[in-house]
């Protein structure tokens, strides 16, 4: 391939192009081909790239076809043609610097002078672009013209045009990130995947590492709608394990025939599961891969439910500046004496970087918080009553008013953007990062104010902490990981777990009543007086087996 051929790493960001690998190019065509019993068919890249999409699935056909692709990008469009024709002369090809999008328009079911879908099939890997890249107008353009919402990302206009220009019963293999799975912004293109296609194969691969960006891929095996009739929608996923290998292949590809277990590839393990795709009882609901035995496995942990930690308090992000050089500092005792603010003012901040399981780390910075509790309401502090906070503040205004979004929404230029309640920084919280390896859960007992890097919840009944301490638990212990394995399916690079609000507020409970609860309360409560030590250490491994128990599993095994 020529120097410059591909798109540089500014502007993969900036455009979502990053190019399909030849490996995972022919893993796609060769899903698509048995499907494809039309003897000349249309075949369709919406956005051709470098062309090896189009190259993989005409190297795959067994028998003339027509090539056609589109791209913003004329010198990609230019390089793909030219590779086309001089590796499969005698194929037609016509790849052109056009828009999809607006072509995918023409095509759409509510359009006035809609025209018919013209592609027996598709063979993708859609822009991933999400909604702070491609801007606010952008997004909101593509959301109200192919009917999506919430954080629209590009590919999910993607999708939609492909369902539009895809002609009834035809077939595609779409490749995009496995996000759109799981995350509430993914909950419209899910419910319009599975009302316009029959899915018929998801392939999940995970932390395989096939882009040299950090895009999680998944393969989207679809056909287009023609009738009522609904596919069994297989689902495989393929994710590292630290667990021992049983199985050798070359390739992530060749693992993925070895049935489900362990695989090396190189000097990489792999777990490779299949089953079928379940998204709960609602149409948008988030897609996981379901096996007989993870299923019995969830079953069991339904049984043994009371609550979940959503029915305990609201899960909150912790609170956002927009200005941290103003309000965040490690040491104010470095400014003048006129221009420290009150201590009253000065609250401990705890960040991931004081993530500490069970117990934080101390807060090793303070916030000057510009918002107070009154009479049952969150208001701005009175400057008057504060003259140093004022002066300093005064001294940082330009600063501070050029966050214009502020004194747009109403408020004062000086408060917070994401200032939280005030109200309830004073009572017990559980508090853990968006992402760790490991859970990492703590409690907030001092009144710390959490940072906007963290989540936190509060108790909906002040008067008891006791399912928040069992909520610390479970949540610290290895029967989660299981859990959310099971249940949500979705790790990052390195094992790493994003711990959203949409999956934290699904964890379970058992009963708090149950002689198993009580004793886990009691262990956690002296787990956070002994933490660092370790005798907390040993309290925590007692911890994961009575969770166990306290589920119905056996109290060795966490699934």
């Amino acid at each position: 391939m020529p120097a410059g051929a591909r798109a540089t790493k500014k502007s993969q960001k900036q455009e979502g192009a990053h190019y399909t690998p030849s490996g995972l190019a022919e893993f796609v065509a060769r899903q698509l081909v048995p499907l494809c019993s039309v003897q000349h068919p249309e075949v369709l890249d919406p956005a051709v790239g470098d062309g090896e999409l189009l190259l993989a699935i005409g190297k795959a056909l067994d028998r003339a076809c027509s090539l056609h692709g589109f791209d913003l990008d004329a010198t990609a469009v230019g390089h793909a043609l030219a590779r086309v024709e001089a590796e499969l002369p005698r194929i037609e090809s016509d790849i052109r610097p056009q828009d999809f999008l607006e072509i995918a328009l023409e095509h759409r079911a509510d359009s006035l002078f809609s025209k018919p879908g013209i592609y027996d099939v598709v063979i993708a890997n859609p822009p991933y672009v999400r909604t702070q890249v491609m801007g606010a107008e952008r997004s909101q353009q593509l959301a109200q013209q192919f009917d999506l919402s919430g954080r629209v990302d590009l590919s999910f206009a993607f999708i939609e045009g492909i369902a539009n220009v895809l002609k009834d019963g035809g077939i595609a293999g779409i490749i995009v990130s496995n996000r759109f799975m799981t995350t509430r912004a993914g909950a419209k293109v899910r419910e319009r995947i599975l009302s316009q296609f029959e899915v018929l194969h998801v392939w999940d691969f995970g932390d395989t590492k096939l882009f040299e960006a950090a895009v999680l891929p998944v393969v989207l095996l679809l056909r287009k709608k023609h009738s009522a009739q609904t596919a069994n929608s297989r689902f495989t996923s393929i994710y590292t394990t630290p667990a021992a290998p049983v199985h050798q292949a070359r390739d992530v590809f060749e693992a993925l025939a070895n049935g489900s277990g362990t695989v090396a590839v190189g000097g990489t393990t792999f777990l490779v599961q299949h089953g079928h795709l379940n998204h709960g009882n609602e149409i948008n609901g988030t897609w996981r891969i379901a096996t007989s035995s993870g299923d019995a496995w969830l079953d069991t942990v339904l049984k043994h439910t009371f609550c979940t930690f959503g029915d305990v308090g609201k899960i909150r992000v912790g609170v956002k500046t927009t200005a941290d050089k103003v309000f965040v500092k490690s040491d104010w005792t470095v400014l003048s004496a006129e221009m420290q603010p009150e201590s009253e003012v000065l609250r401990p901040l705890i960040t991931h970087h004081a993530a500490r399981r069970f117990r934080a780390l101390p807060a090793d910075r303070q916030i000057l918080y510009t918002h107070e509790d009154r009479d049952g309401k969150k208001a701005a502090i009175d400057l008057a009553k504060h003259p140093r906070a004022a002066r300093y503040l005064e001294d940082h205004r330009p600063t501070l008013e050029a966050r214009t979004y502020v004194t747009e929404s109403g408020r004062q230029w000086f408060e917070i953007w994401v200032p939280q309640n005030p109200a309830l920084w004073p009572v017990p919280k559980l508090v853990f990062p968006d992402i760790s390896e490991r859970p990492t859960f703590w409690m907030s007992l001092d009144g710390e104010i959490i940072n906007g890097d963290c989540y936190w919840l509060a108790a909906h009944d002040h008067s008891s902490s006791d399912l928040l301490w069992l909520a610390l638990a479970v949540a610290n212990s290895c029967f989660i990981e299981s859990y959310y394995d099971h249940a949500f399916n979705n790790k990052l690079y390195s094992g790493r777990r994003r711990f959203m609000t949409q999956y934290v507020e699904k964890f379970p409970l058992p009963s708090p009543d149950l002689p198993l609860s009580r004793e886990i309360i009691s262990l956690a409560r002296q787990i956070y007086d002994l933490t660092p030590g370790d005798e907390a250490d040993a309290l925590t491994q007692r911890i994961d087996g009575l969770v166990n128990s306290a589920f119905g599993l056996p109290e060795k095994v966490s699934g």
